[in-house]
């Protein structure tokens, strides 16, 4: 590709919670080309912290398996893909919505999704029982904001 604004990585890697940490460095180090603002380094961080946990916590119920973590990169427009092919989720409507949770006993907040669509310009989630789910989070970084 001759095109010097784009950019693509993709990647595997087992669902642990010891895993959330390596996702946000990898995608950290791949928007780096991009010169961020510590603010929009950190708000993308943040958004793939609570993307990736939420395939950790939910979509597996007991075998381990993968989380799936896309990142494209075209002009100034960062686009984040974490995908599962874990349960899925019956009502995604439902499931955005601040303090929603299937884990209670767990202590969570319910808040991933509303922290996603804060930290993030766009938030899509797909998903289908049975077939996983897939998020994509898309920033604008600098100042010719989209």
């Amino acid at each position: 590709m001759t095109d010097q604004t784009r950019n693509h990585m993709h990647l595997y890697f087992d669902a642990r919670s010891v895993n959330e940490g390596f996702a946000r460095l990898v995608v950290s180090a791949f928007m780096t080309e991009m010169n961020p603002t510590l603010e929009e380094l950190a708000d993308v961080k943040t958004a793939v912290s609570e993307a990736v946990t939420n395939a950790i916590v939910h979509a597996y119920s007991e075998e381990e398996r993968q989380v799936e973590l896309t990142c494209d990169r075209c002009g100034n427009e960062l686009t984040v893909v974490v995908e599962d092919r874990g349960i899925g989720m019956e009502d995604v409507k439902s499931a955005m919505q601040p303090f929603y949770t299937t884990k209670p006993e767990q202590e969570r907040t319910g808040m991933g999704f509303a922290f996603m669509e804060a930290f993030m310009d766009q938030v899509a989630v797909d998903s289908r029982p049975g077939f996983g789910t897939k998020v994509t989070m898309k920033k604008y970084i600098g100042k010719e904001n989209g």
